[in-house]
């Protein structure tokens, strides 16, 4: 090879390994440039606060049928009689002792005036017989009258007595049932019921008005198990209808018994006067039952992911979890849950934008009242 050939060859390779340098000068830089990168992408500002215990107005939530405090049937005692008149009707409020219907007496008020008759009689017959035995009592302590002949005086003066008080006996039972024939209200309350109309005959013990005791209602409010040691005779609470609007009510009674299959327990909330809720309405009760210790988080870490509340948990390695909640109370500021430990730290600003397993980056400690909505994610600066 001659010398001009050698010194082309030698150009050309020195050419061609300066072009491998510049190519894998410029390969490095670009995967640099592109690893930071990656790593800022995968990583949010947001602000963490650590799960508290404190003591908070807890409200227990139930719901249930409205019934009456006391449910009064109404029916007759006497039987066999038509009624001639009927004075209430449903919707009706009657004070004890109101007449509600009247029934045909006639044959009673006869009966009632031929019993008067043998009363008079019965007592004008004691009256004779104590004369008499009077006399003969007389006589025979002067010896004109035998023993014989005062033991008849004395039979007939008992006998006259044993008639007077079986005649008294049959007037009052017919005055009895004289004032049965007009039936009267048992208590005070509302008529919700009435099964009688004039003209009918009524048989003894038939149901004719069904009443609800001085007008009082209260709510059948059925509480979690969970929750029932919470609420206490005395406790206010707010009963709400969609038909009927709103009310007050006071806890009067928490029953001892939870069903075993539905594990509900049973809290009767007396309703105050005046509502417009009527039995066998559907209603739910707040029933506030004072300061409570609760596991508490900013109600703005609190979100819902598939129908489930819950709040992310920041991990020892800046990566966060979601973990499902059960909200108990909640207020602008705070809210009241179980199924997260105190002394965990939790998402505030930012959770809105998270998923399981993201790398985060906690700017700052979130104060005591997080705002409502989650801050923007903002790019980590290195």
């Amino acid at each position: 090879m001659s010398q001009t050939n050698r010194s082309a060859v030698r150009t050309a390779l020195a050419l061609s390994a300066a072009l491998g340098v510049m190519l894998l000068a410029a390969c490095g830089g670009h995967g640099e440039e592109k690893a930071p990168e990656k790593s800022g992408a995968s990583r949010q500002n947001v602000t963490a606060t650590t799960v508290a215990q404190t003591n908070l107005d807890r409200t227990v939530t139930a719901s249930g049928t409205v019934s009456a405090w006391e449910e009064v049937p109404v029916g007759a005692e006497t039987g066999g009689l038509v009624a001639t008149a009927v004075y209430v009707d449903e919707g009706s409020y009657v004070r004890q002792g109101q007449p509600l219907v009247q029934m045909n007496d006639a044959l009673l008020r006869a009966q009632l005036n031929q019993q008067q008759a043998q009363v008079q009689t019965a007592e004008a017959n004691v009256a004779r017989d104590d004369a008499a035995l009077e006399r003969a009592q007389e006589l025979k302590e002067r010896g004109f009258l035998s023993q014989a002949s005062l033991d008849t005086a004395l039979a007939n003066q008992r006998s006259s007595q044993a008639n007077l008080v079986a005649a008294r006996a049959a007037l009052s039972e017919t005055r009895t049932r004289l004032s049965q024939a007009t039936i009267r209200a048992p208590v005070s309350g509302l008529i919700i019921s009435r099964s009688v109309t004039k003209g009918q005959i009524i048989a003894a013990g038939a149901e004719l008005f069904r009443m609800v005791r001085d007008g009082r209602l209260e709510l059948d409010a059925q509480v979690p198990e969970t929750e029932l040691g919470l609420v206490r005779a005395g406790q206010s609470a707010t009963v709400t209808s969609s038909e009927a609007g709103s009310t007050t009510g006071t806890v009067r009674i928490v029953t001892p018994e939870v069903n075993a299959e539905t594990r509900l327990g049973l809290a009767r909330v007396a309703l105050s006067p005046g509502s417009q809720l009527r039995p066998g309405m559907f209603a739910r009760a707040d029933i506030a039952v004072g300061a409570q210790p609760a596991t508490t988080v900013p109600t703005a870490s609190v979100l819902y992911r598939n129908n489930r509340a819950g709040v992310f948990v920041l991990n020892a390695d800046s990566t966060v979890r979601f973990q499902p909640v059960t909200v108990l109370s909640r207020t602008d500021a705070q809210t009241a849950v179980s199924g997260v430990e105190p002394g965990v730290r939790v998402i505030v600003q930012g959770a809105g934008f998270l998923n399981d397993g993201d790398g985060v980056t906690v700017s700052q400690a979130a104060p005591a009242r997080a705002a409502a909505q989650p801050a923007a994610p903002q790019p980590a600066t290195k």
